[in-house]
């Protein structure tokens, strides 16, 4: 008897039992499902999440990093384009995608379950994966707890001479801008933003690292920062000056008393043409789950959106905090009025001119 059995009648055999079984194989599905993503998020961040969806789906994704220069990407491509979604940080960038046409929008129970309404867009054309506090990082020698509390405190004459901040145009401060736009209005967060200037210790400069840095060496005594860069710096071993810098100031969450701390988000959207749309969304639903929550609270110091997911340690030792739960896309849509709000005043210019 003949007992050698190709590799072909193995398998036709194989599926014949799984058809006996009520199982469906798909060989072909199975090994072309992926799904094409663009990141403004960097490679140590978004790789181990990356790794563990295709680990629970099996679904391969093709990642491609960039700074800058995606929606021109996006559109200059147009029917061709091979991506499926774009994964970025700010609502500025979010924002600029929706208002460039390239986002589809997307109903998912998970997603609306998982985001809450004020951190996604109401039509479902991208959706917030983690936020982070503008907060203020106060020297622990030079400024008394309780003597900020709010955002308008910045601009009290009490505060004249002892701030950093880096541009007005950048976009974690437009974004601050237009909350007090959101909140306020326009007359009132041009009033607002003189007395911020007027209270500047130095022209606008440098990162979000660069404002803790100049407290610690005594140039002002109050920084504006995204609340991640305490986190990093406190964590950087390759650059331990970092931890003194740290270590000089107490972060301060802003507004406990009224409207809570003001956020931004990072988030994603899938495109318009997606060619595999349905994994797509299967990508960013893994992204607002618990896992890959867990995952952006540890590793980058940031605030899950999903409820219950818990904070990293160190951001646990922070203490509880308000947060402001103003729509985003209200934010987004003053984030215009902003801009020319810091030019108007001359904010960039500092605080003596």
């Amino acid at each position: 008897m003949n007992i050698l059995i190709s590799a072909k009648s193995l398998l036709t055999l194989a599926c014949g039992l799984l058809s006996v079984l009520g199982i469906t194989y798909t060989p072909a599905a199975a090994a072309t499902e992926e799904v094409n993503l663009y990141s403004y998020r960097q490679p140590f961040l978004i790789k181990p999440m990356i790794e563990a969806f295709t680990a629970k789906t099996g679904i391969k994704v093709n990642t491609v990093y960039a700074k800058k220069g995606m929606l021109e990407k996006i559109r200059a491509a147009g029917a061709n384009n091979p991506a499926d979604a774009i994964l970025t940080t700010d609502i500025g960038r979010l924002d600029a995608l929706r208002a460039g046409g390239v986002l589809a929008a997307v109903q998912s129970k998970t997603l609306n379950a998982n985001v809450p309404t004020h951190l996604r867009h109401p039509e479902g054309l991208w959706f917030g994966l983690t936020t982070r506090a503008r907060v203020a990082l106060v020297s622990k020698e030079r400024v008394r707890p309780g003597e900020l509390t709010s955002i308008a405190d910045l601009a009290s004459p009490k505060f004249r001479g002892r701030i950093c901040m880096r541009s007005g145009k950048h976009s974690y401060n437009v974004a601050l801008i237009a909350s007090v736009i959101a909140h306020d209005g326009e007359a009132a967060a041009e009033k607002w933003l003189r007395g911020v200037k007027a209270n500047l210790a130095r022209k606008p400069q440098g990162n979000d690292r660069a404002q803790a840095k100049a407290v610690f060496e005594g140039l002002c005594d109050v920084a504006i920062s995204n609340n991640y860069y305490m986190g990093n710096m406190i964590t950087n071993e390759k650059k331990p000056e970092q931890k003194k810098w740290a270590a000089a100031v107490r972060l301060t969450y802003l507004d406990q008393n009224g409207r809570g701390q003001h956020v931004n988000v990072s988030g994603a959207g899938v495109l318009k043409g997606a060619k595999h749309r349905d994994a797509a969304i299967e990508l960013l639903e893994f992204l607002s789950g618990e896992q890959a929550q867990e995952m952006y609270a540890r590793d980058n110091h940031e605030y899950p959106v999903k409820s219950g997911v818990a904070r990293s340690k160190l951001v646990q030792s922070w203490g509880d905090f308000k947060t402001d739960t103003i729509s985003i896309e209200k934010i987004a849509k003053h984030r215009p009025a902003a801009s020319k709000l810091v030019d108007k005043v001359g904010f960039n210019d500092g605080p003596n001119s």
